[in-house]
């Protein structure tokens, strides 16, 4: 809740255009010292008084037990016999949020109070006191007044500033039915200058509060980010005949990107890299559904174009308008043939060790979710000789963004080129990996503007 004051100009008590009683008297709208006296010990008194209600009030964080520890602090100061937390709705109507008696004590039954007096406070943005003498100057302040039979009113606005949301204003209220207490102008300028730090307290408050939430959600997705990557798979070792590396990086704290490898029960080796359309928490919980049912599809069936059919009837009628996952799925024997399926992602490359050239593997269907229906067929098998390397990627590699111009992007054919220059090299899966993740975040000046995901799988006999 954030507060702020308005200067509004003092009036004299004694003004022509304001009647003494048992109309209200303004009193300044910030902070004054015009509740001291020139008694030196008096107002040292005062002063201390003032100032450990202001600590009082400063120290508190839990929300509930500040708002009333606020309003024992009003009456405490003023020394009044009730007093009132009111707030006003969007519609503009008004509420008491907190009542409170002398002596801490919350107030019990119906809880009234001079509405007239709030509008009026809230309207001018002024500080009132009112003394009530006789029934009809009770009367002419409002039944209310007249029905508590009150001798003593004071209300100081507290109103929402630029930063609040809007029905963030109300006003502090204090009452009293002792005849013999009256407010005067030094006890409304007391209670003004108390509201004011109060205002600070509450704006304190609520920069504290959003401080723990920022640092709340920071740890939840601290721990949703250390949750995924436990869940992302090792990659396989020892498997015959090829070398196989990955690598992953999120944009923020999860990703959305697809990465999993799998040794099936025959020996051969699978693997799958996709991206789920968006950042975030979303896009993170698709992808880990996805990656449970196509663990369970590759351990039942070994055909990738019904595995990927099956997972998009799977996927696509849970899935939000607007989002999709593309899927590049393959299936490696050990023969060195590899049978795969391209679902609108990325077109994976392979660079072939006898010609030095590279070949790129073109999609065969759209994304998972865009058609529920949509049957994918997988194309021939390739075959991989000993040197050859497949490499698929996300598009937070070619859609990097250049360190000089961020409207220039890296590219596919920059990756091309720096799986060229590693390949040729004899460099092993891993080493490959690092050479273009490396070559790319250069580029980048390591900024990741998207989840980065890629997988390397070198044929070594």
């Amino acid at each position: 809740m954030f507060f702020r004051k308005k200067k509004a100009e003092v009036k004299p008590e004694s003004s022509p255009k304001e009647p003494q009683a048992p109309v209200p008297v303004a009193g300044g709208g910030g902070p004054s010292t015009a509740f001291l006296t020139g008694d030196h010990g008096f107002d040292q008194r005062t002063l201390d008084k003032l100032l450990g209600a202001i600590a009082r009030v400063t120290e508190v964080r839990e929300i509930e037990e500040l708002l009333a520890n606020i309003v024992d602090t009003s009456i405490e100061i003023t020394q009044a016999e009730r007093g009132l937390l009111i707030l006003t709705d969007k519609a503009g109507e008004l509420s008491v949020r907190v009542a409170r008696t002398r002596g801490q004590q919350p107030a019990k039954g119906e809880v009234r109070f001079s509405t007239s007096i709030v509008k009026r406070v809230l309207a001018d943005r002024e500080p009132m006191r009112a003394t009530v003498s006789s029934d009809s100057e009770a009367l002419e302040l409002g039944t209310s007044v007249f029905d508590l039979k009150l001798r003593a009113v004071m209300c100081v606005p507290m109103i929402a500033d630029a930063a609040g949301a809007p029905g963030e204003t109300g006003a502090l209220y204090v009452d009293s039915k002792v005849a013999t207490r009256e407010f005067s102008q030094k006890d409304l300028a007391l209670f003004n200058t108390l509201a004011l730090y109060i205002r600070i307290a509450l704006q304190n408050n609520k920069l504290h509060l959003a401080g723990l939430e920022k640092v709340r959600l920071e740890r939840s997705l601290d721990l949703a980010s250390q949750i995924q990557r436990d869940l992302m798979p090792a990659m396989p070792k020892d498997v015959p005949g090829f070398d196989v590396h990955g690598w992953y990086q999120p944009a923020e704290h999860t990703t959305g990107d697809f990465l999993e490898t799998l040794t099936l029960k025959d020996g051969r080796l699978a693997f799958a890299l996709g991206d789920v359309t968006g950042k975030g928490i979303g896009p993170a919980l698709i992808m880990e559904n996805a990656k449970g049912a196509l663990r369970t599809y590759l351990r039942l069936l070994s055909d990738p174009a019904e595995i990927v059919s099956l997972l998009n009837r799977d996927l696509a009628p849970r899935m939000d308008d607007g989002r999709f996952l593309t899927l590049f799925l393959a299936i490696f024997d050990a023969d060195g043939r590899v049978r795969c399926v391209n679902a609108g992602h990325t077109p994976p490359v392979i660079w072939r060790a006898a010609t030095q050239k590279l070949e790129t593997i073109p999609g065969h269907g759209p994304a998972l979710g865009m058609s529920d229906d949509f049957d994918y067929e997988s194309e021939a098998a390739r075959q991989l000789a000993v040197g050859d390397v497949l490499v698929a990627y996300t598009d937070g590699f070619d859609e990097a963004r250049s360190k000089s111009d961020e409207k220039e992007f890296y590219g596919e054919e920059r990756v091309m080129s720096a799986l060229s220059t590693a390949a040729a090299s004899g460099a092993g899966a891993k080493d490959i990996v690092t050479s273009i993740v490396r070559d790319v975040l250069e580029y980048s000046g390591g900024k990741r503007y998207d989840d980065m995901a890629l997988v390397v799988v070198r044929r070594t006999s």
